[in-house]
């Protein structure tokens, strides 16, 4: 595998003066079932209700294993930046929210590593540590990723993408399915365009909705309650993710139900029931549309239950990816 060292004092490798404030993460989780296109809710563990204990208890921020940094160059004078925990295991690579970058998996990446997984993150174009990009020239999203995987020497990955990335991870496996050992989508819109769907979408998000600060966008009430630590972390990542503007990789080709009903790979599929922008009913409307797709709901999280509920997300992510293990 060839890397490029990135400085040790980066701002964007992985925030860790930040993260390593949270101290270690609770190892408590919870276990799915396995039940196809069937939705799993998960309840939250809150101390009870009686005048004395917390309404939430906050999951502190693990500390990071050990990975490498570097820069995968995918023409045209542009590069993705990554980081890799390395190792035999079979390769998890995770692909951020609009609102994230590499740095945003601070409680996915020792937990998985820890588990046997080579771990990977990139950040898109115009993201944390990546090139600005072009709007006239933005690329292929699919196209990026075959690229970082050709770089790091990896044919076939288990991937973990988070709403907008869940766009780029869709087009991916629909293009190369041969390197797609699982796909996990969580609380992404897809990008589909057709007209049922996207109506939907404008019932429940009016305009307004986009005037909106992302924290009140993703994050649960409950979550904006009972983790103000974690809440202020989660605005702070996001406002570093993004230095400059946006630059969007387009798609291969339209993602329409037709289209998506082609999809081969195991496919889990997990949203919280309070996600602004996709709730269950949704996720739901996706599933049908998925021969092997499996529904998960995760009680009281928002947009973002990789980080407001690690412990129930990782739980059901790691049960997933070991029965459509190699």
């Amino acid at each position: 595998m060839t890397t490029d060292k990135l400085a040790p004092d980066g701002q964007f490798a992985l925030n860790r003066r930040e993260l390593l404030r949270h101290g270690g993460l609770a190892a408590a989780a919870l276990s799915a079932g396995t039940f196809a296109a069937a939705p799993v809710r998960a309840q939250q563990q809150a101390a009870p209700v009686d005048g004395r204990g917390p309404v939430w208890t906050p999951i502190p921020m693990p500390d990071p294993v050990a990975q490498t940094e570097g820069k995968a160059d995918i023409g045209g004078g542009e590069h993705l930046y990554y980081w890799d925990t390395g190792g035999d295991g079979e390769p998890l690579v995770l692909m951020h929210a609009g609102t994230g970058s590499a740095a945003s998996w601070g409680y996915q990446q020792p937990y998985f590593a820890k588990a046997g997984y080579r771990v990977i993150a990139y950040s898109r174009r115009s993201y944390l540590g990546s090139s600005a990009g072009d709007k006239n020239n933005p690329g292929l999203g699919a196209e990026d990723l075959g690229k970082l995987l050709d770089h790091l020497g990896i044919d076939k990955a288990h991937i973990l993408a988070a709403a907008h990335g869940g766009y780029f991870a869709l087009d991916f496996a629909l293009m190369h399915p041969e390197r797609v050992r699982s796909l996990t989508l969580l609380s992404s819109l897809m990008g589909i365009k057709d007209e049922d769907y996207n109506a939907v979408g404008k019932r429940i998000r009016p305009d307004f909705f986009r005037t909106l600060p992302h924290s009140f966008q993703e994050l649960s009430p409950s979550y904006r309650a009972g983790d103000p630590h974690g809440l202020e972390l989660w605005e702070k990542l996001a406002e570093e993710a993004l230095p400059g503007e946006r630059v969007n990789p387009a798609l291969s080709e339209p993602n329409t139900w037709a289209r998506i009903e082609t999809l081969a790979c195991p496919t889990l599929l997990i949203t919280g029931d309070g996600d602004l922008y996709l709730p269950p009913a949704m996720l739901r409307m996706q599933a049908q549309h998925i021969a092997r797709a499996e529904v998960r709901i995760i009680d009281e999280a928002g947009h973002c239950a990789n980080w407001e509920r690690p412990d129930v997300f990782n739980a059901m992510l790691l049960d997933f990816l070991k029965r459509n293990a190699a």
